[in-house]
Formats: C-alpha cells, sequence, structure tokens
C-alpha cells in the first residue's frame, strides 16, 4: 500500500516522502520529491552477518542517470559508466551522517543505493539524497538509529537562505550543508568566499531548525508504516583470545601508546602483536584462525581505551603536544625545477608535495552530470600511496577518500583562485602525499597554496588548513588542535578548517559519535581559526606573495578579439584552418563567442606566429588607409592586389598612375609590390584600391 507524508516549505515548496509504489523488494524504499527532483533510495541488509571481516560493510551508491534531465550519454556507448566526481562525493556526503548510527560490531551487509529519477532547473537532488537515504534505513529493518535531516544553507546579499534553488547557489558566498539528528549535528560540508565563523554558526543553527521538521516527517511515515527492526548478532571477539591478549599485553600495549615517535610505536605492537602470537598454545592458535580479525580487534581497543585514557583522564597527548599546540612546519618552495609551481609542505611527519600545471582554457574538464556545471578549470587531484604510511599495496586509480581530500582541497581554494577573464588558464594542482600522520587534506591545501604562488598565480589571499579533534566519554569533552593520525582514528570527531585571514573557504566534519552540540562547533571554529593564523604566517615566511612572473616554462597566453562573425573564417570548413595554426605554430586556439581567442603557447614565436596567421584571417581594411600589398593578377581594366591572405581588391587602371595609361602591364606586372589606399567597399564587398592617391609622406611609412 502507498504510504505518502508532506511538509509545506513554504514559497510553494513542498517535499515530499513517498513508499510502497516502487522497488517493492527492497529493504526499504522511498521516493523524495521537492519541485519535480524526485529521488529513489533503496536500503537492504543482509540477513547475517559476514564472515572474517573487521569492519561494518556499509555500502552506498549515487547513481546519476543522464535521463533525469533529458540527456542521452556521450562517448560511443551511450550508457552511463564509472561514478562522476560529483556522484562520488554525493555518496561520501551520505555515508559519513549514516554510518556512526550503527550499533559496534554490526557486520552485516547494508547497501544503499539512490537514484535521482528526475531532476529540475530549481532544486539540486544532492540533499534530497541524503534525506532518501535516512527514511530508507528507517522504514527497512537494519538497525539504523536515526532518522537524520539534512539542509543546505546559502547566503545571498547578506542573507541565510534555506533549501536554496540554483540560481541562488551561485548566487551565494556560501554553500553550507549539514546533517543531524533532532539532537545534535554529525555532518557538515561548506565551501565558501572568505565567510567569518559567525556566519557560519548561524548558517548552521538555521539548518538544525529545518533539521527537525524533516525528522519529524520521517518519523510521520515510519510510524504509518509500523517498522519492526530484526534483531541482529553484533560481533564480539572471543573470550578465550581477548582474556589472553588482555593478560599477556595490556599493560605493554598501553605502555607502547605513550611513545611519542610514531615509528617506534609501531615497532613496539608489532613486537607485542609477534610475541602474542608465538605465545599461543594450539588450542588458541586453532580459535585465532578460524576468527583472525579477533586478535587485531582486542589489540585494537585496549589501544583506543590507552589513548583516550590518556587524553581525557591524564590531560596529555600520545606524543606529548599540549592541546592546542601545532606540530612544526616546515615549507619549501620551487622544490622541482621544470614544474610551473611546487611545494613541499611538512606538518610533523604529514608530508605532501603539490604541482601546479597551467594549460589553454581548451585543457578544462568538461563534466558530464545532473549539475548544470558543463566543465571547470581548476582542478586538483590527491594521491595517497602506500608508502606514504609504511604499507605495501598495488598502485590503483584513485578511491573515494582520494577523490574526497582532492576535492575538499579543491574546494577551499577555488574563491581565492583569479576568475578566468583575469587569468585565462587552465589549472591543475595534482597533491603527492609523501608521508601521512593525521590531516594531509589539510597539507594539500595548504600546499597549494604555495604551490600557485610558486607558479606566479595571483591568488587574492593565501588559504591554510588545519583539523581538530575530539575525545569524548559522554561527560567530559577534551578538543585538540592539529589531529595525527592515532587521534583521528582513535578519536570522535575530525572537524577539518580551511580558510584565509580574512574567513573560511572550507568545511569538513566528520564524527564517529551521534552529533555535536552548536557550542561544541563554536570551539572547534574558534581554535581552527587560532591555529588557521600560525600557520599562515608559517606559509608567510616561505613566499609572502605569488611570484611576479609566470615560470619560464609555463604557456604564455596571447588574447584578441576579432569580430564574431569572423570565428568560422578562423576555423575553418572541418576545423582546416585552426589545425593548420596549431600545426605549424605549436600554440593551443581557444574561440569564445563573444569573439575572444586566446593563443595559449609554450615557444613565444609560435604564438607570435599564430597571432599573425589569425590576424591576417580576420583582418578588415578600412576605407581611408594605406596597405603594402602584390600583384597577384592582371586584366585588362586594371590590376588586382593582395594585401593580406584571404584579402584583395582591384586597382582600376584609372588609379594605378597620376596619368592616363594605355595598358596595365605598362606600369604593373605579377609579384609587384605596391603602395594602395583603400577608396571604397562596394555594395557586393569588394575592395577598391588606388595606387595614385597614396601621398609621398604615406609611401615613406612603408619605406618607399
Amino acid at each position: 500500500m502507498v504510504k505518502k507524508v508532506e511538509l509545506d516549505l513554504g514559497g510553494g515548496k513542498v517535499l515530499s516522502l513517498e513508499t510502497g509504489r516502487m522497488a517493492k523488494q527492497a529493504g526499504g524504499a522511498v521516493v523524495v520529491r521537492l519541485g519535480d527532483t524526485m529521488v529513489l533510495a533503496t536500503a537492504t541488509s543482509s540477513g547475517t552477518p559476514r564472515p572474517g571481516i573487521d569492519f561494518f560493510p556499509l555500502l552506498v551508491d549515487y547513481e546519476e542517470k543522464l535521463y533525469a534531465i533529458g540527456k542521452i550519454p556521450g562517448g560511443f556507448f551511450k550508457r552511463e559508466g564509472r561514478p562522476t566526481e560529483i556522484a562520488i562525493l554525493t555518496a561520501r556526503r551520505i555515508d559519513r551522517p549514516i554510518r556512526p548510527l550503527f550499533p559496534k560490531g554490526y557486520r552485516n551487509d547494508v547497501q544503499i543505493v539512490i537514484t535521482p529519477l528526475s531532476v529540475d532547473q530549481d532544486t539540486p537532488p544532492d540533499i534530497l539524497a541524503i534525506n532518501a537515504a535516512s527514511t530508507a534505513l528507517s522504514i527497512s529493518d537494519a538497525p539504523f538509529d536515526g532518522p537524520i535531516g539534512a539542509v543546505r544553507v546559502v547566503q545571498v546579499d547578506g542573507q541565510l537562505i534555506v533549501d536554496p534553488n540554483y540560481d541562488q547557489i551561485n548566487q551565494s558566498d556560501l554553500d553550507l550543508v549539514v546533517a543531524g539528528t533532532e539532537d545534535a549535528i554529525s555532518m557538515i560540508e561548506c565551501g565558501s568566499d572568505e565567510v567569518d565563523e559567525k556566519v557560519v554558526l548561524e548558517g548552521v543553527k538555521l539548518a538544525h531548525k529545518r533539521i527537525k521538521e524533516v525528522i519529524k516527517l520521517q518519523k510521520d511515515l515510519v510510524k504509518q508504516i509500523g517498522v519492526k527492526k530484526s534483531e541482529v548478532t553484533l560481533y564480539e571477539p572471543n573470550e578465550e583470545i581477548a582474556k589472553y591478549v588482555m593478560n599477556k599485553a595490556a599493560g605493554k600495549i598501553e605502555a607502547a601508546m605513550g611513545i611519542e615517535d610514531k615509528g617506534k610505536q609501531m615497532d613496539e605492537i608489532d613486537k607485542i602483536k609477534e610475541d602474542l602470537a608465538a605465545g599461543m598454545d594450539e588450542e588458541l592458535k586453532k580459535l585465532a584462525a578460524n576468527s583472525p580479525a579477533d586478535l587485531k580487534n582486542v589489540i585494537n581497543d585496549i589501544q583506543k581505551k590507552a589513548v583516550r585514557k590518556l587524553i581525557l583522564e591524564k590531560g596529555k597527548r600520545p606524543d606529548g603536544r599540549k592541546f592546542d599546540e601545532i606540530r612544526e612546519i616546515k615549507c619549501e618552495v620551487g622544490v622541482l625545477p621544470r614544474a610551473h609551481g611546487s611545494a613541499l609542505f611538512s606538518r610533523g611527519e604529514t608530508q605532501v608535495l603539490t604541482v601546479a600545471t597551467l594549460g589553454a582554457l581548451g585543457e578544462e574538464q568538461r563534466l558530464e552530470g545532473l549539475s548544470p556545471e558543463e566543465s571547470k578549470r581548476y582542478m586538483h587531484h590527491y594521491n595517497f600511496p602506500a608508502y606514504s604510511v609504511g604499507e605495501v599495496r598495488p598502485l590503483r586509480g584513485p578511491g573515494r577518500r582520494e577523490i574526497g581530500h582532492g576535492a575538499l582541497a579543491e574546494k577551499s581554494l577555488l574563491p581565492v583562485v583569479p576568475t578566468e577573464d583575469k587569468f585565462p588558464y587552465t589549472i591543475r594542482l595534482v597533491s603527492e602525499v609523501l608521508g601521512s600522520n593525521g590531516s594531509t587534506s589539510m597539507a594539500s591545501t595548504c600546499g597549494s597554496t604555495l604551490a600557485l604562488m610558486d607558479c606566479g598565480v595571483k591568488i587574492s589571499n593565501p588559504v591554510a588548513g588545519i583539523s581538530i579533534g575530539l575525545v569524548t566519554d559522554g561527560k567530559k569533552e577534551v578538543m585538540f588542535t592539529d589531529i595525527q593520525g592515532i587521534e583521528d582514528f582513535f578519536g570522535d570527531m575530525d572537524f577539518k578548517v580551511a580558510g584565509t585571514k580574512k574567513g573560511i573557504t572550507g568545511i569538513q566534519v566528520d564524527v564517529k559519535v551521534k552529533g555535536l552540540s552548536l557550542g561544541l562547533i563554536e570551539k572547534a571554529l574558534k581554535q581552527a581559526k587560532d591555529a588557521r593564523m600560525k600557520i599562515l604566517d608559517k606559509m608567510l615566511g616561505a613566499i609572502s606573495a605569488p611570484r611576479e612572473e609566470l615560470s619560464k616554462y609555463a604557456p604564455s597566453v596571447i588574447s584578441i578579439k576579432i569580430n564574431p562573425e569572423k570565428i568560422g573564417a578562423v576555423i575553418g570548413p572541418g576545423g582546416k584552418m585552426i589545425r593548420k595554426i596549431t600545426e605549424e605554430t605549436g600554440a593551443q586556439i581557444d574561440i569564445e563567442d563573444d569573439g575572444t581567442v586566446l593563443i595559449t603557447a609554450t615557444d613565444p614565436e609560435g604564438g607570435k606566429r599564430a597571432l599573425k596567421m589569425v590576424e591576417d584571417i580576420t583582418f578588415e581594411p578600412k576605407v581611408g588607409d594605406v596597405y603594402k600589398g602584390k600583384v597577384v593578377k592582371i586584366m585588362a581594366f586594371g590590376a588586382f592586389v593582395q594585401i593580406a591572405p584571404g584579402k584583395e581588391g582591384l586597382v582600376h587602371i584609372s588609379e594605378i598612375a597620376p596619368r592616363r595609361i594605355n595598358k596595365v602591364e605598362d606600369v604593373l606586372k605579377l609579384g609587384d609590390e605596391v603602395i594602395v589606399k583603400l577608396k571604397e567597399v562596394d555594395d557586393m564587398g569588394r575592395n577598391n584600391f588606388s595606387i595614385r592617391a597614396v601621398t609621398p609622406e604615406e609611401k615613406q611609412k612603408f619605406g618607399k
């Protein structure tokens, strides 16, 4: 039976949740609609735990289908392929606030599939997708301790707006996505144009009011259905193995967690594991072989308790730092001699090499998805090889984590990158993580600033990033600056904030608890701001401003304006002319609809030749101007003179000399160079030149 609930959002907007009409065999299925944007979400869980794993196997897939916006996919196969970057980022945005609300030890597979079915030009589908996923889980039998709600808040002309349309998002200097429960905030993502912390906090408060309304709507639907959650078996390590580890190694493990050097600490833990394995009797070895994750999980639990006890009870951090202390920062620029810009940023054992490359505007990334955005000229790619954490694993393509971290750093720098009209280049940044011990995404953000400045890109303000951590037992809360890997792994929060001295440009908040209070969020923003100022001072010590000149290896860009009616001539039939220019000069030509021609070349001489070829093609002589030309054809009534490729005109026999002549050949022959003046352009667009009308002074300009 179809069940439906609705919420009037005002302004003619109605949010509806419907179940029972589509995907009836899924564990839970709901269609969320706002305007003409409709999103289907399904949530299905396996009946039994997956054996032999030590994590919760939650899989979130956001499936973009171009039929939702009335398009057929490009390419040969005409079928959607790998998820777009936006689809991956949306899936991560759905995953993060949902994952903490499943019980510890739950090992059943859960798959959430979100499919936008229809997308209008007013309502983005991503926020609906989060709410749809929460609703689908809430009406399924999975042990989900929700629901959650999600809201977008933007700021236009100083006014905060909830549930904006695409136009408002494009006009906004703040794009804030907030998810949470009725009592707390569980996820924040933000991109903004150097917005003050107070504005962000007000946006979070405003979002939470709407979140409560969305959650109530979901609960109304759950109540109508009468959902019964299934009983589940939660993972617990084998008692005998747990007892053995506790008796043999608990004290040693706890002591090891107090070792400040990460490498020495890992070596000590590895030695403890080896000793434990060697000391097992045959019975324990059989138990460990049957459940290989048990030993690791028991050790992890002891490590986690030790770290949290150290922070909460003893008021100490694992590496001995104060709670607001940042690790040692080192900044180097220009480390790669042939790169257009490069920087090496180190914070403690976290080290990132970021490289900037400039290209022609035609090299911008083309986007094919449900977003109205069709391309982007600023890109950041993040790579996390196994050696950065001392591990060995095959090198594959970027995973969801790499794409997410790259997008965060990209978003954080975008507000300070010069616009296309001021800097007509495509910009690509690549961050190679060389060493990782916490917050590599924020190190990539700092490295991006340094690399851009080293490249000579005139960013409006330097951007730095920092991560704030949290450990809480429900009663006591300890927040600390610049989290390292162990604090992230065993802690409760990773609150990343990037920005300039003026304001925030990017935020991403991940939590492992059910949520954060507004007080904690305010404190984290303040702590992040204080740290950001210190990091910016360190960075500016390495390079105080963007370099005055671009790298000699970077391409140069020449911009000219032509008559838009001449665009076809520059391109030529089937692109023949523009290909010829590119092949002969090595330059890349990009032409905009308004007649702007951008010539990008690594060889300055090639750029000049390309400019001359474009100017010759688009050249339009003016009546009264004097030109140097060549006689290309002689007729009885006059001579045809070419003044540029494709530009010629007639010099009538009466205009060749100041006196009357009988034959053109008496004065001119093929190939002669002559100085001519354009007398007129007739009704048919033909040029009529004169030689006799050229004055001696005008001839002197051409050395005649």
